[in-house]
Parts: C-alpha cells; sequence; structure tokens
C-alpha cells in the first residue's frame, strides 16, 4: 500500500479529549475519529492492527476446539429478565422498545441468548463438550466513557461460551481456554499476567483476569515475589491472621474526646497507633444499614464487602451523615459496635486485636480495651478489607508486589447460574436430566490494542510487537523525484509485497523529516529508507522501532534481510 494513496489524516498535536497516551496516539497517528461520546469509526490503519488481533484470537480458539458464529447484537428483553438480568445489569444496559411495544437491548454480553440457542438446540450429553465464541460488537452505556478505546460504549469483543456435561468436563474446558489466552496474549507481543478475579455481574464461581502490564493501567494487581499467586485488588486475599496468645484483658473505660472525630485525630489524642484503633464504618446495601468494623488503618475492599452480603456493588454505599445516625442515633465519628442494633460485619484482622479502641456510640467519646466476643458480636467475620504491599502472599507467605495493569481478557466458570435460570438441559448418561455447566471467556480486541500502546510507546509515537502492527515495515522515499531513488525504492517494495511482507511506501513528496516523524507515529517495526546513503553509496538503512538500532545494507540485501527479520519473529510457539 502507498501512503499517498491511504486514509491516515495524522495530527501534529494531542487533542484536548484525549486523557491517556493509547488515546492521544491513535487520534493522532489517524487510527481512530470519534463519532461520539465513546464510540469510535476505525480508519484503515486502526482496522488493520485489531484484525491483527483477531486473526490470533480465530487461530487459538480454533486450535483450542472452539468454534465460531455470530449471535445477534439486539437482544429480547424477556430473555433478560428469564436469567434475571433485566433489572440486575444496571444503567450500562442500553434498553429501548420497539414498534410492537416490545423490549429489548443492545447486548452487552451473549449468556442469556447462547443459552437460550443451546437449550432448543442440544438435547444429549452426547453432543457435549460444545465450545462457541464470536467477534463482535458489543454496547455498553457507560456514565463516564473515557480514555478512548479503553472504556467505550461501543467495542469489539470475542466472547465464547462453553457447555458441559461434568464439574470435571468443565473444569478441562477453562483450563484448556487459560492455556489458549497464555497463547494469545503472548502472540500479540504483549507483557501479561493472568489473575485471579471477582465474577462481578456475568456471576460463577470463580474467573481468571488477563492483564498487560502498563503503568498506566487503571487496575491494580498483587503479585507474589517469590510463586505464580496473582490477583486484582477486588480478589486479593488477605493471609488469614494467626492465633495469638491473648493478653490478660481489660475493662472497658470511657474516654472523652472532645471534637476528635478522624483517625489520625483520635490515635494522637488517646496516644495509640492505628493499629489499636478500630473503626465502624457504615453502608447502605440495597437501601439497609449495615455496619462493618476494621482497623483504622485499613480500607474496605467494597466487592468483597458486596459478596459478604450477597448484593451487587451498584446497590452498595457509605451511608452520609444522616443515614448514620438514622440507623444507630449516634453523630458520625463517634460509632462503635457495642449497642448497635443493625447487623455488624467485621474483618478477620480484628481476631488478632485484644484491649483495643473503638467509638463509644456518643458525641465526644472512645471506649478503650474493647474486645471482641466479650463487649460486642458481629454476625460475620470475614476478609473485607484491601490488601497492601506489608501483607503476605496468601499461598506461600512471600512477598508481595503492587503493580499497575489493564484488563484485556476475562475468564470465568459460570456453573449452572444461566442454565438453571433459563431451563437449559439435557440428558445424562442414564438418562436424567441435568443443566448444562458452563464456562465464559471474554477478550476486548479492541481495548488490546489501546493496551498494547500503553505498554509500548515513546516521547516519539506508538512502538507496535510485530504480530498486530498494521504494517510490518515502513518504506521511506526520501527524494521521491529522484529516478534512481524512486526505482530503487519500488524494487525494494515490490520484492518485499511478493515475499508476503506487508509493506508501507511512503511515497509522498515531504520533507524527510516528517516522514521520520509519521513514521515514529506510526509505531511501524522496521524503517527502512532509501535516500541520500543509496544516493552515495548504494546503501539502505534499516531501522528498528523497537530499538533504535540500525542497519545498512545493499538494496539486494535489504530485501532478504528484512524477510528473514521478520518470518522468524513471527514463528507460532509450540
Amino acid at each position: 500500500m502507498r501512503f499517498s494513496q491511504l486514509l491516515i489524516p495524522t495530527l501534529k498535536e494531542n487533542p484536548s479529549e484525549a486523557e491517556v497516551v493509547s488515546h492521544q496516539l491513535l487520534l493522532r497517528a489517524g487510527f481512530i475519529r470519534k463519532l461520539s461520546s465513546g464510540i469510535y469509526s476505525y480508519l484503515p490503519l486502526g482496522l488493520a492492527t485489531i484484525r491483527k488481533v483477531e486473526r490470533i484470537v480465530r487461530e487459538e480458539m480454533n486450535r483450542a476446539g472452539a468454534q465460531e458464529l455470530l449471535l445477534p447484537m439486539v437482544q429480547p428483553g424477556d430473555l433478560w429478565k428469564e436469567s434475571g438480568r433485566w433489572e440486575k445489569y444496571g444503567p450500562e444496559l442500553l434498553r429501548f422498545t420497539d414498534r410492537h411495544a416490545r423490549e429489548s437491548c443492545l447486548g452487552p454480553t451473549h449468556e442469556e441468548v447462547i443459552t437460550d440457542l443451546i437449550r432448543f438446540n442440544v438435547h444429549s450429553y452426547r453432543e457435549l463438550p460444545l465450545n462457541l465464541y464470536q467477534i463482535q460488537t458489543k454496547f455498553r452505556d457507560e456514565i463516564r466513557p473515557r480514555f478512548g478505546l479503553m472504556r467505550g460504549r461501543e467495542f469489539i469483543m470475542k466472547d465464547g461460551y462453553s457447555f458441559d456435561a461434568t464439574e470435571n468436563g468443565a473444569d478441562a474446558t477453562y483450563k484448556k481456554m487459560h492455556e489458549a489466552y497464555q497463547r494469545i496474549f503472548t502472540r500479540c507481543g504483549l507483557a501479561f499476567r493472568a489473575v485471579e478475579a471477582d465474577t462481578g455481574t456475568i456471576g460463577g464461581s470463580f474467573s481468571h483476569e488477563f492483564m498487560v502490564l502498563a503503568d498506566t493501567g487503571e487496575d491494580t494487581i498483587v503479585i507474589c515475589k517469590a510463586c505464580e499467586y496473582a490477583a486484582n485488588m477486588e480478589k486479593a486475599r488477605c493471609q488469614p491472621p494467626e492465633p495469638t496468645a491473648a493478653p490478660p484483658l481489660l475493662a472497658l473505660a470511657r474516654v472523652e474526646t472532645p471534637g476528635k472525630k478522624k483517625v489520625a485525630a483520635v490515635t494522637e489524642f488517646l496516644g495509640i497507633s492505628p493499629r489499636n484503633l478500630v473503626k465502624t464504618l457504615v453502608y447502605m446495601a440495597e437501601d439497609k444499614p449495615v455496619a462493618v468494623l476494621l482497623r483504622s488503618d485499613h480500607e474496605v475492599q467494597t466487592v468483597k464487602l458486596a459478596n459478604a452480603l450477597g448484593v451487587n456493588t451498584d446497590n452498595l454505599r457509605l451511608a452520609d451523615d444522616k443515614e448514620i445516625f438514622d440507623a444507630t442515633g449516634v453523630p458520625s465519628g463517634y460509632l462503635g459496635p457495642i449497642g448497635l442494633t443493625i447487623p455488624i460485619l467485621a474483618d478477620s484482622e480484628l481476631t488478632r486485636l485484644h484491649n483495643f479502641a473503638i467509638g463509644a456510640g456518643e458525641k465526644n467519646f472512645h471506649l478503650l480495651n474493647a474486645n471482641l466476643n466479650r463487649d460486642f458480636t458481629p454476625q460475620t467475620i470475614t476478609d473485607l478489607r484491601q490488601i497492601t504491599s506489608e501483607d503476605l502472599c496468601p499461598l506461600c507467605g512471600g512477598a508481595l508486589s503492587l503493580t499497575r495493569g489493564i484488563e484485556v481478557g476475562h475468564i470465568f466458570k459460570l456453573g449452572t447460574k444461566y442454565s438453571e435460570a433459563l431451563k437449559a438441559t439435557f440428558l445424562d448418561n442414564q438418562g436424567a436430566e441435568q443443566p448444562f455447566i458452563m464456562g465464559c471467556y471474554g477478550i476486548g480486541v479492541s481495548r488490546t490494542v489501546a493496551a498494547a500502546i500503553e505498554q509500548n510507546h515513546d516521547k516519539d509515537g506508538m512502538i507496535f510487537p510485530l504480530p498486530i502492527a498494521p504494517f510490518q515495515v515502513i518504506l521511506l522515499n526520501l527524494s521521491p523525484k529522484d529516478e534512481a531513488i524512486t526505482t530503487a525504492a519500488n524494487e525494494l517494495y515490490d520484492h518485499l509485497s511478493k515475499n508476503g511482507i506487508e509493506v508501507l511506501l511512503d511515497d509522498r513528496d515531504e520533507r524527510p523529516g516528517s516522514k521520520f516523524k509519521d513514521a515514529d507515529l506510526l509505531g511501524i517495526p522496521y524503517r527502512v529508507m532509501v535516500g541520500k546513503s543509496f544516493a552515495e553509496k548504494g546503501l539502505v538503512e534499516i531501522r528498528d522501532r523497537a530499538t533504535g538500532s540500525t542497519l545498512s545494507l545493499p538494496l539486494l540485501e535489504a530485501g532478504p534481510r528484512l524477510v528473514t527479520l521478520i518470518r522468524s519473529a513471527l514463528v507460532l510457539p509450540p
């Protein structure tokens, strides 16, 4: 392809709307253009990159035994009501009514549709296991679309669904998909980790997220330095407290703490460590108040709390001052667990504390020497807090590191959540009806492109990994009016094209400096320059975009060398 014939509307400055690097560079390089909030048009280079990711996904899904299909984007509301998600999914589900007053939605995901398809078309264990996938446009009505392709409303996704007859079969399918995802992101040239994750609104028993490691990632992930344990912050397990010998339990002491409401003020006034002060927080869970107890230097992990309460995170929030007073009769800042009539949940860490301070349940007072089960008894004691880098690995006890990541894939073991809700059953080998055991496997295709840029860029532009670059080589004719240079550039272009190399020939009548800037901006892995060195010495210069290393070769050697470099880099893993 020739640059002069391709739609590449590059920009010199970062658009004001773009906050993150990938959004800035995708707009500047002419890969995408905004149509409306969170909705983008994919221009030729952007689409070429997306197609590269799609091809890798298809090859690995097919290799793992999955079959591709295509499901409707518009889904009947009745199906979502049957599964129980019509109201639970929240406002991200774009609902609408057609001319016949039938409720429908734009598909953010396809569990209901695929389960409906299978329940009417698969009837026997002999037809299982079955693994199906599609690559399709999804729509989620995000309240604040941002970061370009990282969190848009309309996006391209690969979603897959498996159906098994037994738990062992479902586990085997899950493992196979885990391995396929490892291969997909390895082939995309990305540094990533698979981490334990919460199942969220999709549901199911357990899941893994695949995170591209990037300093600009919006998610924090926890990685053990000594073993393979990795989890996102929502799922990261705090190491269970080890039993400790209890010191003599002291009598409760009521202490006046006038105007001391904040943790720092209370601990300073009492002369105690934040580790020895237990704070009492009030949350509204589906509009009902609950109290949460944890060490004052710890923070609540909202997803853990929501799971403990069995509610959706959308229906969980901190209570305001009025709600706290209405529920407890105590002003915020002095609340404690003694005498509360609302449900109490305590973080597991409290089981190793003794003689700690709490709010007294009256304005301007705190209590010293409180003890769990002697002075109050929570209804639930479980892991509720956010893990920190000071914690130890829950598996091996090793040191943890916290790093940033971008979620690009998520796999779930769904179990029978959807098959039972939609009464999707098969006959087992005894002739008895059984619900399908399901799995769900998603990859954000367009998001993977953005994540690759977040991980691979410099001050001059993108640095695409070779397997997903829109072109493998950008060939710069630095003197289009020079017949010898133009002839040499065309010969090299023909040689590379005939050998299956994807090459973009920059044949524009522009200054060399402008061509260099655009080549760096586009992030194409190899830049080949035919210009002054060729005219004077017969040499062609090859530059590696990622390393900056250069190589000067005669024209007849440059083509074969590039072919060898690219083919060797694209050898598939076993």
